[in-house]
Order: structure tokens, then C-alpha cells, then sequence
């Protein structure tokens, strides 16, 4: 029997890539292909891409042309690969297959044809391919986390956003599919639950007629995972029984990621979130009286085209009143295949990048007074890593995200993976620092 070629993976991009990843990984183990951590030893590297806004793309083919530069074979998959599905093998020869993101469960089969001497192209024009928990998967988080996938793609059409046109519409999983994978994903030992879709509040809207977050909430609490965490809850979905399903389920963290991206109802009828701009302020007091102690976090969009001075001063008093725990700003990124690219008074570049430095300038004080007040408190902190050279520990408190908040970096002894409690003795604008009692 011929020996099978060893491969590697180069991930790129968000969580949901992550899951895409995770898969391909598990699929190329199962079927008796060595896998590589080193690419510069391996004989295919699949490159998994990203192509939401400019700079991923760039941060993608920069990879792609160094790793064709090291003359590697290169699978390209991901969204860079569903979106420019056409040009990428003629100006890529190394390229030897491309697979879209409703396409990374055939990988063996590409492998293959590609061994026989194809160059494959397996990007499906219409995603809508959804992974359960029966496909397998090769974890690649930190020790104790794991993302949880709940749907794929999105039905809005967000007038800046290329999801769907890269992901395809929403695709809920079943309920019982779900609580399956959490319970074989705790039986792995994860500590830390992460369920991530496009728009997770809207789980279940396609497949049941209605969302049914709330009663998915309130079923993975009965699964022996001490920290669920939910990612991007989009306020027309925090209904009351949403609400009440994270008071009143232990497990469910009270951290809420709403992706508001702006606070003027002009700019975001511009965005084609004409819904958003009356819900804001409410759903923002609705929450923080059904759950006082909520950890909120935001993503905004400013110089989005239209914008002026005034809107922006109107987000930057959105941001004082509410005092986020922490906010992500994001400069306008102009995307071909989006109405907004055709919008007119497009903002200058000076300007989006002065005004994203202005929103940080006044978030920045309130994340350090949020991080301040953890100061003598004694809080759980989920163990990630250990500096090998100072045997610092690093890790996160419930109040952190993975991958976009602070961490807490920790003196004394507690294993990987393991949630300690730890005394915070220290904090800045990010971060806590804390020693183990």
C-alpha cells in the first residue's frame, strides 16, 4: 500500500473557520493521513482563508504566497477560496485544489484526486453543507475550550457584510444534534463552551419556524460544562425567555457579544439595520435589569459612508452612556459585492482611522475602571497556558472571551485546563493580574 502524504494546516480567520478547520483535521485523521504541525514538513498544506474585509484577504494571500514561495503544494480552502473561485488557481500555481466552505467535508476525496494528478476545483456555488456532531473533528483550541457551532451563514443582508455570500443562507442544527456534540465534548474534559453561528439568536428560526435559543439555553445546562458562552446575540433575538434562560440556567455565562455596529438610526438604515437603530438604548436597559451583572461586549463600524461628524459624536455618547465592558472598532472596509461599496460620500481613510482612534480614546478609560474594580476580588479563572521560561500562568475569568478580551496572568501552581480561583491583586486597560491563594 502507498504510503499516504503527510498534511498541514494553516488557519486563518474566525471561530467558524476554526470549526471548518477542526473538521478537515478530523476527516484527513480518520482516514489514515499523517498530520503535520510543522508546514514547512509537510507534503500539502491546506491553507483555510478568510475574505470578510480587506486586510484578512491580504493577511491570506500573503500566507499563501509565502508558503508557494517554500514551494509548497497548496490546498486553498475557506472563504478567500468560495469567493474567488475562478481567478485563484490561474494566478496560484502551486494551487493544487481549491475547496469552499460548503465543501471541507470532501477533503479526503480532494487529497485523493489531486494524488491521482487532478487540479480540483470543489467550490459549490450554493453552500449547504452543515457539520454535525457524527463528523469527526480534531480539537485544536486551548486546553479546556471549545467552539460549539449551532448554525451556518445568515439570511440578512447587511448592506457592508459578504457572509452570505460566502457561507450561504442560515442553516440551523437540531437541538438534540447540539446537546449531543456538548455532552462528547465534555466527556473530552472542556471546561469552557463556546456557541458560535452568524446570528445565534436566530437559531432555530429555519428549522423550526421559530427561534428556539431559549429552550437550547436551558438544555445545555444540563450538560456537565461549568462555562457556556454565547457569541453574537443580536438584540431583536434577546427576547425575554432568552433572558431569563441565562439568569436562570448556572452553566450559561451572562456574557452578551451584541454586534450593534452603530448607534444612529440614519447610518444604520444606510447598513439595512433600520431595526436597530430604535431597539439599541431599550434592549441595552432591558438587559442589564434582567441580568445586573452581564458582561457586554460590542463591535462598531465607523466611517461607514454618510457618516458625519455628528453621527459619530452620537456613537461616542452611545458609548459613554453605556459603558461597555469591552468594544472592538472596525474601520469602514468598502467590499466590491456589497451595496454599501456603491454608496455615496464614501469617508477618507484619514478620517474612519481618526475616528476609530477617537472611540478607543474614550472606551479605553471605561474598560481600565471595569478591569480596576476586579482588584481584590477573588475570581475563577480558567488555566490556558504556562510560560515556559517564568512559569507565569495564563488564563481567563469569565469576563474574558477567548481570542478578542484581556486575560489574567497568574502566580502560583494550577494545572492546564483546570478553573482556579485566583485573587486579582492588579489590573490595566486589558488585562488582570493575580496570584493563586
Amino acid at each position: 500500500m502507498a504510503k499516504k502524504p503527510t498534511v498541514a494546516i494553516a488557519h486563518l480567520g474566525c471561530e467558524k473557520n476554526r470549526i471548518d478547520s477542526e473538521h478537515m483535521l478530523g476527516l484527513l485523521v480518520a482516514a489514515g493521513y499523517p498530520v503535520e504541525s510543522d508546514e514547512a514538513l509537510a507534503d500539502y498544506v491546506i491553507v483555510n482563508t478568510c475574505s470578510f474585509i480587506g486586510p484578512a484577504r491580504e493577511e491570506s494571500v500573503r500566507t499563501l504566497v509565502e508558503l508557494a514561495e517554500a514551494e509548497k503544494k497548496l490546498i486553498i480552502s475557506g472563504c478567500l477560496a468560495q469567493h474567488f473561485r475562478e481567478e485563484l488557481l490561474q494566478e496560484l500555481p502551486e494551487a493544487v485544489a481549491l475547496v469552499g466552505t460548503g465543501d471541507y467535508h470532501k477533503i479526503v476525496d480532494v487529497i485523493q484526486r489531486v494524488e491521482g494528478g487532478d487540479r480540483v476545483q470543489e467550490v459549490s456555488l450554493e453552500p449547504s453543507f452543515l457539520a454535525d456532531e457524527t463528523t469527526p473533528r480534531y480539537r485544536t483550541t486551548t486546553e479546556g475550550v471549545a467552539y460549539l457551532r449551532v448554525a451556518e451563514g445568515c439570511d440578512y443582508a447587511c448592506s457592508f457584510c459578504i457572509i452570505p455570500h460566502l457561507r450561504g443562507k442560515q442553516r440551523s442544527r437540531s437541538l438534540e444534534s447540539i446537546v449531543t456534540e456538548a455532552q462528547m465534548l465534555a466527556e473530552q474534559g472542556v471546561q469552557e463552551l463556546v456557541l458560535i453561528s452568524q446570528i445565534t439568536t436566530n437559531y432555530g428560526v429555519d428549522r423550526y419556524g421559530e427561534p428556539k435559543l431559549a429552550e437550547l439555553l436551558r438544555a445545555l445546562g444540563q450538560v456537565d460544562i461549568p462555562w457556556i458562552r454565547i457569541h453574537y446575540a443580536y438584540p431583536t433575538g434577546l427576547t425575554p425567555a432568552v433572558l431569563a434562560a441565562i439568569r436562570e440556567t448556572p452553566n450559561i455565562l451572562p456574557y452578551l457579544d451584541l454586534p450593534l455596529q452603530h448607534s444612529h438610526p440614519e447610518i444604520l438604515r444606510a447598513m439595512n439595520r433600520p431595526w436597530q437603530g430604535r431597539v439599541n438604548d431599550s434592549i441595552i436597559e432591558r438587559i442589564k435589569g434582567a441580568i445586573p451583572e452581564a458582561v457586554l461586549r460590542t463591535t462598531l463600524i465607523v466611517g461607514f459612508p454618510g457618516e458625519t461628524e455628528a453621527h459619530f459624536e452620537h456613537l461616542l455618547s452611545f458609548v459613554r452612556r453605556h459603558q461597555f465592558d469591552h468594544v472592538g472598532v472596525f474601520a469602514f472596509s468598502p467590499e466590491v459585492e456589497t451595496p454599501a461599496y456603491h454608496l455615496p460620500n464614501q469617508v477618507p481613510d484619514a478620517v474612519k482611522t481618526a475616528r476609530r482612534d477617537r472611540l478607543m480614546q474614550v472606551q479605553q478609560p471605561i474598560a481600565a475602571a471595569k478591569n480596576q474594580a476586579c482588584v481584590g476580588q477573588t475570581t475563577v479563572v480558567l488555566i490556558e497556558q504556562e510560560n515556559p521560561e517564568t512559569g507565569e500562568l495564563i488564563g481567563r475569568s469569565a469576563r474574558f472571551a477567548p481570542e478578542v478580551d484581556g486575560l489574567v496572568y497568574v502566580e502560583g501552581q494550577a494545572s492546564l485546563g483546570s478553573l482556579t480561583p485566583v485573587k486579582i491583586v492588579a489590573a490595566d486597560v486589558y488585562d488582570l493580574y493575580g496570584v493563586v491563594p
